[in-house]
C-alpha cells in the first residue's frame, strides 16, 4: 500500500466512525515535511490544519512552535501536524492530540524510529541541567513512546525517504493502523431540549452539544443561591469549559455578578466565548471589554480574575465588590490550599479535568473533595463522560492516555493498607526498569502517586522522571507496590567559574537552592556543596500520617549522606552522580503551616522565605535544608544566620502581608536566632509597655527584636497562638492597630494595644535583664 492510498483509507475510516487516526512519518526532516504535505492533500481536508513546528514548510491555518502548544488548547482542527525533529515535547504531543476533531488525523513527524531514542534534541537540552551535559540525558521516554506507537490500534507508521520525487515513491508503510471497525451512524449534533422547569434561558440548553453538557448546565442552576457548590469533572474534550461558560452567561442575564478564575485567562477563553455567544444571542444590551476580560449585560456581568485575586475577591461575601458566583475552571491545576480559600459561603463551581495536560484531577478528588464535604456547602456533582469532538473509545485518545501516563493511578488501597514504616522496603526505582515492557503497572503506580503529590503534573514531568540525569526516584514499597515516593534532583557541585557567573547574574537551570542563595542572597560559594532537593514526596492516601514519608526521607538521608568506611566499594549513589557524598538535602515549596511543620519535624530548617507570591497559588515559597556533612552544615549555618539577620526588616516591607501563621512556622523552623542587644533604656521601654503606661510607637525596635528572638529561639516565653500572631502582625509586620484589631477579633483598638502589652509580659519575664525587672516592679 502506498502512502496516499493509506491516508485515503485512514481518513475514510476515521470519518465513518467519528474517531481520529494517528499517522507517524519517520525519516529525515525534509522527507517528513514532503510526506506531510502529500498526506494532507490525500486526506482531502477542506477544514483547518494546525502545525507545531519551528519551520514553515507545511501550509497551515495555525502554526506555532511546539513550545507554544498551549495556544492550541480549546481549538479544534481537522488535522494537526507535530514535527518532533527539533524537539519531542510530551506536553505538545498531548495538547496536539486534544485538538483534532472526530474524523481527523494527528500526524507525527519523527526521526527514524530505530534511532530516535538515541538522538538528543531541544527538549533534552532542557533536561541537561548543570553540571550535567546533553550526552548525560537518556532516551527512555522516547523508547517507550516508540513502543506504544508500534503496538496501539489506530496508529499507522510509514518510513519516508528524501528521494520521494513521485507520489507514493520512497514511502514504506510499516503499519497501516486500520482497525476495520463496524460503521457508526454519524448524524451530527442532536438538538438538546431544555428541561421543562429550566431556570436558565432555553438558548443555554439548545447551545449544548451533548446530553452530558446539558446536565452540567442544569447542575449550575443551583448557583443562583449562596452556599451551593457544583463540581463538574470530565476528561479533556467533554465540553466542561463550554458548560460553565453557558452557565456564566445565563447567570449574568439573570443579573448576577459572575467571577471566573483559572490558572490563566487562556484556560478560561472557551468559557468566555460561550458566555458571550449566549448573552449576545439573547440580549442586545451586551458589551464586551477585551482589555478587562469582562462581559456586561444589564445588571449582570462575567469577569475574569487570577486565582489569588479571586480568593481575595470572595474573602468577604458581604463586601460590596464581592461577586455573587465564582466559577473555577481547571480547578485541578490549582493547589488545594488555594481552593479552600474559595469556600467562604459564596456560590461556587469547580470544573476539573480528570486526566489533563496541565494538572490531574485525582489530587483534586483525593485531597480537596473531603474538605468540601466537611464544609457547610450543599454540593452537586456532575460527571461528563461523552466526548464532544470525537466518539467514545477513540484510538488516539486511548494511545495518548497510555503514552503520556494521563491515566496513571496509585496502587489500589487494599494492596497497601497494611504498609507500615517498619515493614516497608526502601528501593531505588531505575527509569529504564520502570519503563520496561513488563513494568508498565509499576510506572503507572509510581507516577500516579506523584500526581497526587502536586497540583500540576504534566506529561513533561514523565519525561523528566525517565530521562533527566539529575533526577532520581526513591520509594518505600509494600509487596512491590509503592506506598511512598520521593522525586529527587541533584543540585550544586558547580565549579568556581560557573559560581562566579551566577553571582554576576547568570541563571542556572535545575539548581533552585544554589541559584537563590547565590543570585538573591549574595553567597557566591553556595553552589559549591552538593545537594539533593526533594522535588516531590507523596504517600499513598490509604496510609497517610503513619510515618512513611518521614521514614523515606531518613532513608534518602542515609543513602546520600556520608558513606560508611567499612571498606565496601559501592560506587556513586546514582549513575552519573558524583562519588562524593551529598552535603545536604533541600526542599522548596509553597509555605503553609502544615507543610512547614512536616519538614521541620524531619530535620529541615528554613533558610529563605520568598518575598513575592506564586502567581497561581498565591503563596510565598519556603526554602529549607537538612545538612548531612560539614560542608552542608557550613552552608546551612551561614544561610540561616543571614536569614535571621534580615527577616525582621523583610517582614516589615515585602512580607508585610504574609500570613502570620506562615511567618510563625517559618521562624520556628529556622535554626538561628538574633542576639538580644537591647540597652537598659530599651528594656525599660518594653517593660513599661508590658506592666505600666509605656507605648510601642516611640521605639518599635526592641519589640521587634524580642519577638524575633522568641519565635526563632523556640518560644521560651510560652506565648499563646493569638499572642504570637499579635506580635507578628504588629511588632514584625508593623501593621496599623485598627487592621490588627479587626483581623484578630479584638473588640477595639485599645483592647488590641492592651493585648499586645500582655504578650510583652511573657517576653519580659522570659528574657528581661535587671533593668527590665526593676521597671516592671514599679507597676506590679
Amino acid at each position: 500500500m502506498d502512502l496516499p492510498g493509506l491516508v485515503t483509507r485512514l481518513a475514510a475510516e476515521a470519518r465513518a466512525t467519528d474517531e481520529r487516526r494517528l499517522l507517524v512519518l519517520h525519516g529525515s526532516r525534509e522527507a517528513c515535511e514532503q510526506g506531510a504535505r502529500r498526506v494532507l492533500d490525500a486526506a482531502g481536508l477542506d477544514g483547518r490544519v494546525a502545525v507545531l513546528s519551528e519551520r514553515e514548510a507545511i501550509d497551515a491555518t495555525t502554526r506555532r512552535p511546539p513550545s507554544r502548544s498551549g495556544d492550541l488548547l480549546g481549538e479544534t482542527y481537522d488535522a494537526t501536524v507535530v514535527d518532533c525533529h527539533d524537539a519531542c515535547q510530551p506536553n505538545a504531543l498531548g495538547r496536539a492530540a486534544g485538538t483534532v476533531d472526530g474524523g481527523g488525523l494527528l500526524v507525527l513527524l519523527a526521526p527514524p524510529l530505530s534511532e530516535w531514542p538515541d538522538r538528543r534534541d531541544g527538549f533534552d537540552e532542557s533536561l541537561a541541567v548543570p553540571p550535567f551535559e546533553l550526552d548525560d540525558v537518556t532516551g527512555v521516554f522516547r523508547e517507550r513512546l516508540v513502543r506504544t506507537l508500534r503496538s496501539h490500534p489506530g496508529v499507522a507508521i510509514a518510513a519516508v525517504a528524501v528521494d520521494d520525487a513521485e507520489v507514493g515513491v520512497g514511502a514504506t508503510v510499516e503499519r497501516d493502523g486500520l482497525t476495520d471497525p463496524a460503521p457508526r451512524l454519524v448524524t451530527g449534533e442532536s438538538p438538546v431540549e431544555p428541561p421543562a422547569d429550566a431556570a436558565f434561558p432555553a438558548a443555554a440548553y439548545e447551545a449544548c452539544r451533548t446530553a452530558d453538557q446539558a446536565d452540567a448546565v442544569v447542575a449550575c442552576e443551583h448557583l443562583r443561591e449562596p452556599g451551593q457548590a457544583v463540581v463538574l469533572t470530565a476528561d479533556r474534550g467533554r465540553g466542561k469549559s463550554s458548560a460553565i461558560g453557558l452557565a456564566a452567561g445565563a447567570l449574568a442575564l439573570d443579573g448576577r455578578d459572575v467571577l471566573v478564575t483559572a490558572p490563566g485567562y487562556r484556560n478560561a477563553r472557551e468559557a468566555f466565548a460561550r458566555a458571550q455567544e449566549l448573552v449576545e444571542g439573547v440580549s442586545t444590551d451586551a458589551t464586551w471589554d477585551e482589555a478587562d476580560h469582562a462581559l456586561t449585560v444589564g445588571g449582570g456581568r462575567v469577569r475574569f480574575a487570577g486565582p489569588p485575586e479571586a480568593a481575595d475577591a470572595v474573602a468577604d461575601p458581604d463586601a460590596p465588590a464581592a461577586p455573587d458566583v465564582l466559577l473555577v475552571d481547571e480547578a485541578a491545576s490549582l493547589p488545594v490550599r488555594l481552593l479552600e480559600r474559595y469556600l467562604t459561603g459564596i456560590a461556587v463551581a469547580f470544573a476539573t479535568t480528570v486526566h489533563g495536560y496541565e494538572g490531574a484531577g485525582r489530587g483534586f478528588d483525593v485531597r480537596f473533595r473531603g474538605r468540601l464535604a466537611e464544609s457547610d456547602y450543599t454540593t452537586t456533582d456532575c460527571t461528563m463522560d461523552q466526548p464532544i469532538r470525537y466518539a467514545g473509545g477513540d484510538p488516539v485518545e486511548v494511545w495518548s492516555f497510555r503514552a503520556l501516563m494521563l491515566g496513571a493511578r496509585p496502587p489500589v488501597a487494599g494492596l497497601v493498607a497494611d504498609a507500615a514504616p517498619g515493614t516497608a522496603t526502601y528501593e531505588r526505582l531505575e527509569p529504564a526498569t520502570l519503563a520496561g515492557a513488563g513494568e508498565e503497572w509499576r510506572l503507572a503506580e509510581t507516577f500516579g502517586l506523584l500526581v497526587l503529590a502536586h497540583y500540576r503534573t504534566e506529561p513533561d514531568d514523565l519525561a523528566r522522571l525517565l530521562d533527566a540525569p539529575n533526577v532520581a526516584v526513591r520509594a518505600l514499597t509494600h509487596d512491590g507496590h509503592p506506598v511512598a515516593v520521593a522525586l529527587l534532583a541533584r543540585e550544586g557541585g558547580l565549579p568556581a567559574e560557573r559560581r562566579a557567573r551566577m553571582y554576576e547574574g547568570e541563571r542556572v537551570r535545575g539548581n533552585m537552592l544554589p541559584d537563590v542563595l547565590t543570585t538573591q542572597l549574595r553567597d557566591e560559594a553556595a553552589g559549591g556543596p552538593v545537594g539533593v532537593r526533594v522535588l516531590r514526596i507523596a504517600t499513598h492516601h490509604a496510609v497517610r500520617s503513619e510515618g512513611l514519608g518521614s521514614r523515606l526521607l531518613d532513608e534518602v538521608a542515609a543513602e546520600f549522606g556520608p558513606q560508611s568506611t567499612d571498606g565496601s566499594d559501592e560506587g556513586p549513589p546514582e549513575p552519573g552522580w558524583p562519588n562524593d557524598p551529598v552535603d545536604y538535602l533541600g526542599v522548596g515549596y509553597g509555605a503553609t503551616p502544615r507543610l512547614l511543620r512536616f519538614w521541620r519535624q524531619n530535620g529541615f530548617r528554613t533558610v529563605h522565605l520568598s518575598t513575592t507570591r506564586n502567581d497561581t497559588s498565591g503563596e510565598h515559597s519556603a526554602l529549607m535544608m537538612r545538612p548531612l556533612t560539614d560542608a552542608g552544615h557550613e552552608l546551612h549555618d551561614r544561610s540561616a544566620d543571614w536569614f535571621a539577620r534580615r527577616v525582621g526588616s523583610v517582614l516589615g516591607d515585602p512580607l508585610r502581608d504574609a500570613d502570620p501563621d506562615v511567618v510563625r512556622a517559618t521562624l520556628r523552623a529556622a535554626d538561628a536566632t538574633v542576639p538580644l542587644d537591647l540597652t537598659d533604656r530599651e528594656w525599660r521601654t518594653v517593660a513599661a509597655a508590658a506592666y505600666g503606661p509605656g507605648m510601642y510607637a516611640p521605639a518599635p525596635r526592641p519589640f521587634r527584636q524580642l519577638a524575633l528572638h522568641d519565635l526563632l529561639g523556640g518560644s521560651a516565653a510560652g506565648l499563646s497562638d493569638d499572642e504570637e500572631r499579635l506580635l507578628v502582625r504588629k511588632a514584625l509586620q508593623a501593621r496599623p492597630w485598627e487592621a490588627v484589631a479587626d483581623e484578630l477579633d479584638c473588640v477595639s483598638r485599645r483592647a488590641c494595644m492592651r493585648a499586645f502589652g500582655d504578650a510583652c509580659v511573657g517576653l519580659v519575664d522570659a528574657y528581661g535583664t535587671d533593668a527590665a525587672r526593676e521597671e516592671a516592679a514599679r507597676y506590679r
